[in-house]
């Protein structure tokens, strides 16, 4: 056995001795024993491992049963076996869509030098082992000043779905993700996902009790998921970083970017080095030089969401009132001060996604352009709410845009149906997740918000959803999200860009979104800026508007905790009758801010 075979042997049999005697105590019945691999009947017996190699489970050196919370996974121990290098273990896993591969132990040949390591396996293993399969995995790894640096290719006779590479040796500690403040985990499993629904960017950074910085990353060149696990073990996790190829390049042979683990001595510095890769990778231009954002935007001190007509029908502000509410609003702040949201300008909320017309019971798109009129006048910019990802499969205008409905990796429809519209307390289904990689989509959206934007005046559109982003089968959403984009900024050059929600990419051509992050470190606001999400709870009651949660609780102090956000004003249907005192205290909060969320 090699020198770092019997010193992790021994870590092992310490870890071991100390769970013991913790379940002695705690009045355990069993014992712990080593996880084994344990062949069915008549299977032949595992090949020994090659020299240099571990004989590891997926069940080795973490809490079995767990401790916290718990995620799916493998009812026996799955083999893993691995090599050391830089002071991690490392193996690895195949997924194809029929099946999961590990590494056959007796098949891997490893070639050594000071600063690198590479790891030939001939062949693959599967049903924990029992089975054997025709395949090849490469890794190569490389010593960093820091840590560590890796990759992996896999060619199967099969689609090859993702990679996993399988650490242990990760530190447990507090958990610092989207550049945030770290959080104590506790004894749960941890699953962070990129992109959105998920983390931001693909780094995860633990904060250990020595106050000492470990970072996993992902070298993402392309919008790509990938996923962080960590299985929590007495004394260090046990962690998957999986890669998942594109759904519409399925192919016999997969690669993986690089991926990073490294040691700093700071928050800031763990995240520096990533940071700097996302922002080559997809040209990210820092805030005060960005040239897609108008002049007037970088003036902006508050946004003011005037919330038009819930989904039901039910409407919180005409056009006619919003007029009123802005001639208010111009004699305590300079209008060219303020950016006025419109969410569900166009009727019931998203119910008449895609269609993009003023409601007629709002006043139509003659009251729609009298108000932006009267508003352009008071020095007023406007940007009107549309959805990037979502259309009413019940509108007879539907059966023209049903290619560009998004479907899962695995070929099942994708539908927003998480969200009970109508309070019978059950979700409804009728809005497919659509796909702007998919031209008849992204061609009827760039239509529509093009031909609002001229009818009716307005400075900006509001993307819902941007920041979500699903591995569709057909097309590359992200792509399909800057083409749309760029293609608007090229018809309309000074219209100002926003979206809900971001991940990294994103800051590449959207300046400013909704929901904030990064607070501790500049993952975000260094390139873009924010404004409040227009579910905030508007002052009295805390109604969140046209959005689905109903009712929150309005808290003036969160108006001003971070620079770079916005405030924000959402006015509902009481808004502007009962609560104008605590309308002009936020404002005044706002006119002494920095403008644009300036630092």
């Amino acid at each position: 056995m090699t020198a770092a075979g019997k010193k992790y042997h021994m870590e092992i049999r310490v870890s071991r001795r100390k769970l013991m005697e913790g379940l002695a105590a705690a009045g355990a019945a069993f014992p712990l024993e080593a996880a084994a691999l344990v062949p069915a009947a008549g299977a032949p017996a595992a090949p020994p491992p090659a020299p240099g190699i571990l004989p590891l489970t997926s069940t080795s050196d973490v809490w079995l049963p767990p401790r916290g919370r718990a995620l799916l996974k493998f009812s026996y121990g799955f083999p893993e076996p691995s090599v050391e290098f830089g002071g991690l273990l490392f193996s690895f896993r195949i997924y194809t869509f029929e099946n999961t591969y590990g590494l056959h132990a007796g098949r891997i040949r490893l070639r050594r030098s000071p600063n690198a390591l590479e790891l030939d396996c001939s062949r693959l293993i599967w049903a924990g082992g029992q089975q054997s399969a025709a395949g090849r995995l490469r890794a190569r790894f490389r010593r960093l000043q820091d840590g560590v640096e890796w990759s992996a290719e896999a060619e199967m006779d099969r689609p090859v779905k993702s990679i996993a590479a399988i650490l242990r040796r990760v530190p447990r500690g507090r958990i610092s993700v989207n550049g945030d403040a770290c959080f104590d985990p506790r004894d749960n499993e941890l699953l962070f996902k990129y992109p959105p629904p998920g983390i931001t960017t693909p780094a995860v950074v633990i904060e250990t009790a020595e106050k000492r910085y470990f970072s996993l990353s992902c070298r993402n060149s392309d919008v790509r998921p990938s996923r962080f696990y960590f299985q929590p073990g007495p004394e260090m996790y046990r962690a998957e970083l999986v890669y998942e190829a594109a759904g519409w390049q399925k192919s016999t042979r997969l690669a993986t970017p690089s991926w990073r683990a490294a040691w700093t001595g700071s928050l800031p510095q763990a995240y520096a080095p990533h940071m700097a890769h996302v922002e080559r990778a997809f040209s990210l231009a820092r805030w005060e030089a960005r040239r897609d954002v108008p002049d007037w935007a970088r003036e902006i001190q508050l946004a003011l969401a005037l919330h038009g007509m819930h989904w039901s029908g039910y409407i919180f502000n005409d056009f006619a009132k919003m007029r009123r509410i802005l001639e208010w609003t111009a004699a305590r702040i300079p209008g060219r001060r303020v950016m006025v949201f419109l969410p569900a300008w166009d009727g019931r909320y998203y119910w008449n996604y895609p269609l993009y017309r003023p409601d007629p019971r709002l006043g139509g798109a003659a009251g729609l352009r009298r108000l932006i009129r009267r508003g352009h006048q008071l020095g007023f910019h406007f940007v009107l709410m549309f959805g990037a990802n979502g259309a009413n499969d019940k509108l007879p205008v539907f059966s023209r845009l049903a290619a560009g409905a998004g479907r899962r990796l695995d070929g099942n429809p994708y539908f927003i149906d998480w969200v009970d519209w109508d309070n019978d307390r059950q979700s409804e289904g009728w809005m497919p997740y659509m796909n702007l990689g998919e031209p008849e989509w992204r061609n009827w959206l760039a239509g529509r918000i093009h031909a609002a934007l001229k009818e009716s005046g307005a400075d900006g559109y509001f993307l819902d959803i941007a920041g979500f982003w699903i591995n569709n089968l057909s097309a590359d959403n992200f792509l399909g999200n800057r083409q749309l984009t760029l293609e608007l900024r090229h018809r309309l050059p000074q219209t100002l860009a926003c979206g809900e929600m971001h991940y990294d990419a994103l800051l590449n051509f959207l300046p400013i979104f909704q929901v904030f992050s990064g607070r501790r470190y500049p993952t975000f606001s260094r390139y873009a800026r924010a404004f409040e999400h227009l579910s905030t709870p508007a002052p009295g009651r805390g109604s969140t508007g046209c959005h689905e949660f109903g009712f929150g609780h309005f808290n003036p102090k969160t108006l001003n905790l971070n620079r770079f956000q916005i405030p924000t004003i959402t006015v509902v249907d009481d808004t502007f009758a009962l609560h104008r005192a605590t309308m002009e205290k936020i404002i005044a909060i706002a006119k002494a801010r920095p403008a644009g969320g300036a630092a």
